[in-house]
């Protein structure tokens, strides 16, 4: 399965309403490397907010991205990532940071394969993962942070066709409580999981996850 050969990204549909090859967009960093970060208070949604999208007003941009595997301390602002014997910081997924009701879309057909409201403290809040097949392998696409009507109409085994809308990106604090985005994240194996999935993972589980969730840009064609 670490193998999975993904088509050319021609073939799959615009996962998010923007045009990575023509728009402009902004790199957001959450790790210790950004010096920003002490003076903003993340546990505060309302003033995280603001300086997510007051970094990209100053970019002039509507959307901002970034963050597979990258070692973040944002996790601190949340009992629900101190869960385990170590802290999780590794981020599995990659964040498309932009306005709240912005569509979200499948890029391939598929299927429904679960979808809940992951309704805690900086957890994904309304969630849908889909199941697609790439050379007859299960390959799931996962969308956290969206809208509570999302999941409006939903039921596993639902047939979703390449392009189709699918959800809308949240705002808090329904989305679990973070500043607008879609957290997008690929998994090879679900791990018997249904609705939920972690998009964080510690230190030392970093390589074992690493190999079952690969780099969504291959599926989301960031330049």
């Amino acid at each position: 399965m670490e193998n999975l050969t993904f088509v050319a990204l021609e073939k799959y549909a615009p996962i998010v309403p923007f045009n990575w090859r023509t728009e402009p967009f902004l790199v957001l960093d959450f790790s210790e490397a950004n010096p920003e970060l002490p003076a903003v208070n993340v546990q505060d949604t309302a003033q995280f907010s603001e300086y997510v999208f007051g970094k990209l007003h100053a970019a002039n941009v509507r959307v901002g991205v970034g963050g597979y595997n990258e070692r973040r301390v944002i996790y601190a602002r949340s009992s629900h990532f101190q869960q385990t014997a170590a802290p999780r910081c590794v981020h599995l997924g990659v964040d498309v940071w932009a306005a709240a009701g912005t569509s979200v879309c499948a890029p391939l057909a598929g299927r429904v394969h679960g979808f809940a409201n992951n309704a805690h403290f900086g957890d994904y809040g309304p969630t849908i993962i889909l199941e697609h097949l790439i050379d007859n392998q299960p390959l799931f696409s996962l969308y956290g942070h969206l809208s509570l009507e999302s999941l409006a109409g939903l039921y596993e085994g639902k047939p979703i066709e390449k392009g189709q809308q699918i959800g809308s990106i949240g705002t808090y604090p329904t989305n679990g409580d973070w500043p607008p985005h879609l957290h997008f994240q690929l998994i090879t194996d679900m791990r018997g999981l249904k609705g939920d999935f972690p998009g964080v993972c510690t230190l030392g589980e970093r390589d074992a996850f690493l190999k079952i969730c690969p780099n969504p840009n291959l599926m989301l064609g960031l330049v």
